[in-house]
């Protein structure tokens, strides 16, 4: 039986085309809805995780708790055996050192009298490993606007922001001000080998990079370090992954004290845990009252279609087709209409989004004020859910209005149903 609806449905259109055409454009936006929402809250996670807060990230207890003022008398000490645990124990994961400082830009003449001054906020990264997975991690070679990358000790970037504000030129000498971790002051020069610009107003108002290597000697942190990140090698954050990791790490420490390593997730700084559960809510809330509302016009949809077609099932009746039969039929036609526009659906939706997911969308123009950490270009994000969430509003929602529909079938008498043909 099925295959001869099947062949009904490919021969008559009034009753498959227009269907498909609807139902199916209704899975195509909810599928490419789905996957725009989902893209734009990753891109809020893996832009907080790159630059400020990592998937998971070691450092002091005094520090995660904030006790002191100063970020350089908070550093974790024996860095180096630190890492070497972590990559051994959770292989999985990209582990990588950074120091964070802030301090004083100067700017000297020729005479080495200063000229200019502005704040910076520093990076120190691995930026000479082999491996170069700092550089992908922070998209440094997309980020770069004039110059080259650091290719030897000594050598930084700077935000282009900050480079033309001060009137710098690449290859020039500037001195970094600030205080080591010990408190003593220091002042150290670099060369500018290149500008970066990340589209992320936070980090492009005074951004300064600079290889682990030099910041450990400047502030003399010799196998010391501020923190230390963890990444999946996947380049997506898993929570639950994060919390077993976390707690399996934060178990193992022997020491106690202010200065005793310990491992939060993503969601555990900056208030991250309350954001993203907030983000979470909005956006299902938004996509659950947009796939209630598509479903509920294709399940509009399926129940004209069905109440449209009375006269034909009064016809049917006429003929000796039972009224069992008739209804199951109509149930079987529905169902074969919402698999092929689910399938159709789900293709058309995925490759607006697959556009999106690579090339992404510039809203810089909205977020020139922003001081969070938030990407100039949103994308979308294809994930598994993206490949099953059209099946909603693609057959479920029309096989419930042809069920109702059909339901007309058992209510009314034949001879009825064959005089709305007439009419």
């Amino acid at each position: 039986m099925i295959a001869f609806l099947f062949k009904g449905l490919l021969r008559d259109r009034s009753r498959s085309l227009f269907p498909i055409l609807i139902t199916g454009s209704g899975v195509a936006i909810t599928v490419l809805t789905f996957a725009w929402v989902s893209g734009i809250l990753n891109e809020t996670i893996e832009t907080t995780a790159r630059f400020r807060a990592g998937h998971l990230k070691v450092r002091t207890n005094a520090l995660n708790e904030q006790q002191y003022p100063n970020i350089m008398e908070l550093v974790l000490t024996d860095a180096g055996k630190i890492k070497n645990q972590l990559e051994a124990e959770f292989p999985h994961l990209t582990w990588k050192s950074r120091i964070q400082f802030g301090g004083l830009m100067d700017v000297p003449d020729k005479n080495g009298e200063t000229i200019a001054q502005a704040p910076v906020a520093g990076l120190g990264i691995d930026l000479m490993s082999k491996d170069r997975s700092e550089i992908k991690h922070l998209n440094l070679g997309k980020a770069l606007a004039k110059g080259n990358l650091p290719q030897k000790s000594g050598e930084i970037l700077l935000s282009d922001d900050l480079f033309e504000k001060l009137g710098l030129r690449l290859g020039q000498s500037v001195t970094y001000i600030g205080s080591d971790m010990n408190g003593s002051m220091v002042f150290y020069n670099f060369k500018i080998s290149g500008t970066v610009r990340f589209g992320i107003k936070a980090m492009d108002r005074g951004a300064m990079i600079a290889s682990l290597e030099d910041m450990q000697d400047t502030l003399d942190m010799q196998d010391a370090t501020t923190e230390i990140f963890g990444f999946f090698k996947d380049g997506f954050y898993h929570a639950e992954q994060a919390s077993r990791i976390r707690a399996s790490f934060n178990d193992s420490q022997k020491a106690t004290g202010p200065f005793a390593p310990v491992m939060v997730r993503l969601e555990d700084q900056d208030n991250m845990g309350e954001m993203l559960s907030y983000m979470n809510a909005m956006f299902s809330a938004i996509l659950i009252i947009f796939i209630f509302v598509i479903s509920l016009v294709l399940w509009n949809a399926g129940l004209m279609n069905g109440i449209r077609r009375y006269g034909e099932i009064g016809v049917r009746l006429a003929i000796g087709e039972s009224k069992s039969h008739l209804y199951w039929s109509l149930i079987i036609e529905a169902l074969i209409l919402g698999i092929v526009s689910y399938i159709l659906g789900t293709a058309a939706g995925l490759i607006p989004s697959y556009y999106l997911q690579v090339h992404g969308v510039d809203f810089s123009a909205f977020t020139q004020n922003a001081d969070f950490m938030m990407s100039n270009v949103m994308r979308a994000r294809i994930t598994p859910i993206n490949f099953w969430i059209g099946i909603v509003p693609g057959v479920i929602a029309p096989f419930i209005g042809a069920a109702i529909s059909g339901i007309g079938i058992f209510k009314r008498e034949t001879a009825e149903l064959f005089k709305e043909l007439e009419v």
